[in-house]
């Protein structure tokens, strides 16, 4: 998602850098304190293959879809290179029966859309739904304030989006999940998925992601692509210096310096820190946890591999290759920064990829960005990054009742219909003519179509995932694929799988105040010689537990 057509998190580009719940959450009696009955424990371990027979029957794509063009290895989608001659038409009732307007919160990063009355793309989306759909559009980047907030005073809309990787830094959210939102077990499992035919569709994976306190509380947007970064580079600006893309981490450095020239404007990268840490093979499940050899667990920042991150990344730093408006934290816009080539690499998530060729190209003839191949700076394959945990959930309000539950179901039904579909088509692209027109390729959006069309419905929804064509970027689907196909090889185990982990508070409010410790130091505003001391911080304000209460549930799984 990006959260732009998706990707991985799409889909975790700037995501990293949001943060939680606030302090007035993460002390004394927590988050939902005052809601009345006992707050639950602050860290709990469910294990998923107990709750197969709460999960959703799984059914068939709708009749027509067209068989795809690459096969993905798993959890790598499929891919397709054209669209469809025809469209299937899905969903022929309108799922909306009660005209009663649906309120809904969903991230977007970039300008705000227009809202209701102001959007030719909402009234035509509302218009098939048969019921309006107000979107509350909140920065993506702020994102995680606006949750806490709206978590913390109990006003929640009929269907709120919360991403995946906010999850784990939102202290107590299994407990916030059964006070304020509807329990869709009773709804969803089994058949009672039947009503919702392209919701049966996801894969089984994904549905389990979406438990908590053992009960199916929420609709997962599955992803389209394991990856939560990649680090990209203008491949058209090292070709006309005569360089190619780096091998090794000290390529990485050599042409990190090559490409710097501040007398010209251009630094060599946005912050890489996390794929920096990639590249020395630091663990990255769960933020960041494996097993040492003893079977003890093992956060990243014990490892010798994360310190020998932090070392590279502050050379990086102390060389000057970073833009000096990110190192100072003004606010810069790193895709500004590789957009107008005043960096040359930057991190991101694969979801990035598409949406900015597509819109690069026009402006700048020739503009080509492309991911480098993941290696190891310590010999040996390289470890990957990943997960199939979903983009993102919808949540539905509590109490709303049956009727309307139903509905809501309905609507995310619809707006979770696969590509080959009419319903897909005009979700993704709006109405022909005003946001996109058709050519021999396929859909491509117009100046409206951009301006007002930034995934308000993807992110009340799911759909079973793949890789779609863009006539913009011919060549995207197969350079993604086969980037990824051969990335997937390398995907780092989880020990933990089949685990779903409510992690203890403590550690959660550890994790921003920690990164932020290791930030002022690869940026040179504490000496290197704190890492220990940081690292001892972390262990005493919750690592120490957050690694007992994970050995805890590996014992009580019986691995």
């Amino acid at each position: 998602m990006q959260p732009s057509g998706p990707g991985s998190a799409t889909n975790r580009r700037n995501f990293l850098s949001l943060v939680g719940l606030g302090a007035a959450a993460t002390v004394g009696s927590g988050l939902l304190a005052g809601c009345g009955g006992e707050v639950a424990s602050t860290s709990s371990a469910q294990n998923l293959d107990k709750l197969a027979g709460l999960l959703p029957n799984q059914k068939d794509l709708p009749p027509g879809i067209p068989k795809p063009s690459i096969v993905g290895t798993r959890p790598v989608p499929d891919g397709y290179t054209e669209f469809p001659s025809t469209l299937v038409d899905a969903i022929t009732d309108k799922p909306g029966t009660s005209g009663q307007r649906i309120s809904a919160m969903t991230p977007a990063w970039g300008p705000a859309p227009p809202g209701l009355g102001q959007s030719q793309y909402l009234a035509a989306v509302n218009a098939e739904l048969g019921v309006e759909v107000n979107f509350s559009v909140q920065d993506g980047n702020t994102y995680a304030d606006k949750l806490n907030a709206m978590l913390g005073a109990r006003d929640v809309p009929d269907l709120l989006c919360v991403p995946e990787w906010e999850v784990s830094k939102l202290p107590r959210f299994a407990d916030a999940t059964a006070a304020l939102f509807e329990d869709l077990t009773d709804h969803l499992k089994g058949a009672g998925i039947d009503p919702y035919p392209m919701l049966a569709t996801f894969p089984a994976g994904a549905w389990r992601n979406a438990f908590w306190n053992e009960r199916l509380m929420a609709v997962p947007c599955p992803k389209d692509g394991p990856f939560p970064w990649a680090l990209f580079y203008r491949k058209d600006l090292l070709d006309a210096a005569g360089l190619g893309y780096p091998k090794t981490i000290e390529e990485l450095f050599e042409v990190g310096k090559k490409v710097t020239d501040p007398g010209k404007g251009v630094w060599a990268f946005n912050d890489i820190f996390a794929m920096v840490q990639m590249f020395h093979k630091v663990p990255g499940t769960d933020d960041g946890w494996r097993l040492k050899s003893d079977g003890t667990p093992e956060f990243k920042y014990e490892t010798p591999e994360y310190k020998q991150s932090v070392e590279f990344m502050a050379k990086v730093y102390q060389a000057g290759l970073v833009h000096p408006d990110l190192v100072a934290s003004k606010g810069a816009d790193s895709k500004q920064l590789i957009q107008s080539g005043r960096i040359i690499f930057f991190q991101d998530g694969p979801g990035a990829w598409q949406a900015m060729q597509a819109e690069q190209q026009r402006i700048t003839p020739g503009f080509n960005i492309q991911p480098v191949p993941i290696f190891s700076a310590t010999g040996g394959d390289p470890l990957v990054w990943g997960d199939d945990n979903p983009i993102s959930y919808t949540f539905i309000k509590k109490g709303l009742g049956k009727a309307r539950v139903e509905e809501l179901l309905r609507v995310i039904n619809w707006c979770s219909a696969p590509f080959g579909t009419k319903e897909f088509d005009l979700r993704e692209y709006g109405v022909e003519g005003k946001h996109h027109n058709r050519t021999a390729t396929g859909p491509v959006k117009t100046d409206l179509g951009f301006k007002e069309i930034v995934n308000q419905y993807f992110f009340i929804s799911g759909r079973s995932p793949v890789v779609q064509p863009f006539p913009q970027t011919p060549n995207y689907v197969r350079d993604m694929l086969t980037y990824s196909n051969e990335m997937v090889k390398y995907l780092e185990k989880d020990p933990w799988s089949g685990l779903k982990l409510e992690m203890p508070a403590r550690f959660k409010a550890s994790l921003s105040p920690t990164d932020d410790k290791v930030t002022d130091l690869l940026r040179g505003r504490r000496p290197m010689s704190d890492l220990d001391t940081i690292i001892t911080e972390w262990r005493n304000g919750g690592g120490d537990e957050a690694r007992e209460f994970r050995a805890k549930a590996l014992a009580d799984a019986g691995r």
